[in-house]
């Protein structure tokens, strides 16, 4: 019984992971071919030959080095100091017994329930009181913060022993300093979880940068991608539109990867903690 559900599960597994791969694979595909091949009949499966013009046209059509450095900056700033902040206040809460912390806390929870959406009008209106709209501020500054992120620091330091801590605070060891020196170190798991996530999210965000960008100096590729395939109106040149799209995949991947030893470590002691 449990050998046939076992079976029944990695058959389950199989048919997702192939859900999920062949579309990716037919679009790397496309971007190597031209468009005679992309809609030959029947379809060819593997391009013959390999076409790398559709890489070149798009760096020739629109600004695509700077729009992928805009996305770059912008979605690496906000890794970095969404983290940082997270684990500052994941470890405050976690450590650190103030009054209301609790309440404080659900707050934050409360924050994750509510959708993006709701809050796109009243940061607009913030973004154009300070000035900011089409600048690097309105694209950065409110992905700094988030309820997941602080979640999922504090059930990590949480389940940390303090022994370390404690002993560390005999010696005459501050708040700060045990933090920067004992926690944030050792919740490296954690932490490279958390960029990942955000880095993937902050990469691939398109309503937010569309609403508070008006200039290509600031435009960031996703944005970019939609403008691309519009500005051919009627006739669509897929094979380029699919080049785009791998370059665009391409960052995810590269993070995931280079992450994916800290995430699956991060599973796993989430698991031991249960």
């Amino acid at each position: 019984m449990n050998r046939g559900l076992k079976i029944a599960g990695y058959i389950i597994l199989i048919i997702g992971a192939i859900s999920m791969i062949v579309p990716f694979l037919w679009m790397i595909s496309v971007s190597f071919m031209t468009e005679g091949q992309i809609f030959a009949n029947p379809p060819e499966i593997i391009p013959n030959p390999f076409m790398f013009s559709n890489y070149v046209h798009i760096f020739h059509k629109i600004p695509f080095a700077a729009y992928f450095l805009n996305s770059a900056i912008v979605s690496v700033l906000t890794t970095i100091f969404q983290v940082l902040f997270s684990a500052m206040a994941g470890y405050a809460f976690a450590r650190a017994k103030f009054k209301y912390s609790n309440v404080l806390f659900f707050l934050f929870l409360v924050t994750m329930m509510v959708p993006p959406q709701v809050n796109i009008i009243p940061l607009f209106f913030l973004m154009r009181t300070f000035n900011w709209i089409d600048t690097y501020q309105a694209l950065i500054l409110p992905g700094l913060f988030g309820g997941f992120g602080v979640f999922l620091m504090r059930q990590w330091f949480l389940g940390m022993s303090s022994e370390i801590e404690d002993a560390a605070k005999i010696d005459g060891c501050n708040f700060a300093r045990i933090f920067f020196q004992i926690a944030l170190p050792s919740s490296l798991p954690a932490l490279v979880t958390l960029a990942i996530f955000t880095f993937i999210t902050s990469w691939n965000s398109f309503m937010w940068p569309l609403i508070v960008t008006n200039s290509e100096s600031v435009t960031t590729l996703p944005v970019a991608l939609a403008q691309f395939k519009g500005s051919f109106r009627e006739v669509i040149q897929w094979g380029d539109l699919m080049a785009c799209s791998v370059i665009l995949s391409l960052p995810v991947l590269v993070v995931f990867i280079l992450g994916k030893k800290y995430f699956i470590n991060d599973v796993i002691a989430g698991g031991l903690k249960e």
